[in-house]
């Protein structure tokens, strides 16, 4: 074992390409093209699950002043504060591709494991696709395409390809805002606004005391329903992405009476970088 280094995490500033062990500096490059895309949208999933209060990109931890590591992924115990983290994350996502060092990720894991964290998920990305995931004094557990990452940090198991595919990673991320929300799924989203709706219709039907006041009413309440259950959705969707829509903007949306068009903007949401994203969509 090497004599310790003469380095601390106080020297190191953030986005300085290094990480520190027993003091010793460790280069750790930019992450490559394939990589970087999948930190970004496995980071939203797991960011957005329901239970997950705290999540972050190449967190650094350091819980000794030669000790400092970043996992591509921290999910948990991430302060809102400038500096170190002092407290590991109870889940850690890595991503190995091309090139990776396999001797220093063993050697990360080993710390991190040591910090305290609970779960460590090394994500494959060269050949099969497949998660390994680490915990204290057991052995490595090996998931592969089409199975569930379920450790009991999060509300949500996530399927391994939302930790790198577009696609995957998006239909989970919304499934979590909407769970935010008290919504099952988009299409508990609809059954609710159905469901208003056939109340507001027999209400009114009952108030006509007519027939076809009564057929009018549920027809109309059903629709009037699904498109303020659509309309509130898509504003609890915006609110908890952090995205502020403009009074305009909002206008639009309360004005919009096409349960497509709605629909079609809540699913785009989930991903938008802005409001005016959603409305650029095509049909």
């Amino acid at each position: 074992m090497l004599a310790p280094g003469p380095f601390r995490a106080e020297h190191l500033r953030s986005g300085d390409p290094y990480e520190l062990s027993n003091g010793h500096a460790i280069f750790t490059p930019p992450t490559g093209a394939r990589g970087g895309r999948a930190n970004l949208v496995g980071g939203e999933v797991l960011d957005t699950d329901p239970k997950v209060d705290s999540a972050g990109i190449d967190v650094g931890i350091s819980r000794a002043p030669g000790e400092l590591r970043a996992p591509d992924l921290s999910v948990g115990n991430v302060p809102d504060e400038p500096g170190w983290s002092s407290t590991a994350p109870p889940l850690a996502v890595e991503y190995a591709d091309v090139g990776q060092d396999e001797v220093g990720l063993q050697e990360k894991i080993a710390e991190l494991l040591a910090a305290g964290t609970r779960y460590i998920w090394v994500v494959r990305l060269t050949g099969k696709r497949k998660v390994e995931v680490y915990e204290r004094n057991k052995r490595v557990r090996v998931v592969t395409s089409g199975d569930l990452l379920a450790p009991g940090i999060l509300a949500n198991p996530v399927p391994l390809a939302a930790l790198y595919d577009r696609d995957a990673a998006h239909e989970a991320t919304l499934r979590n805002l909407l769970n935010r929300k008290g919504f099952r799924d988009l299409d508990d989203v609809h059954d609710r606004g159905r469901e208003e709706g056939r109340e507001e219709g027999r209400e009114e039907g009952r108030e006509e005391g007519r027939e076809e006041g009564r057929e009018e009413g549920r027809e109309e309440g059903r629709e009037e329903g699904r498109l303020l259950a659509l309309r509130a959705s898509l504003r609890a969707v915006l609110t908890a992405r952090g995205l502020h829509a403009t009074k305009s903007q909002l206008t639009r949306i309360d004005e919009e009476d096409d349960p497509a068009s709605l629909s079609r903007w809540l699913i785009t949401a989930a991903t938008a970088n802005s409001v005016s994203n959603i409305f650029t969509t095509k049909k």
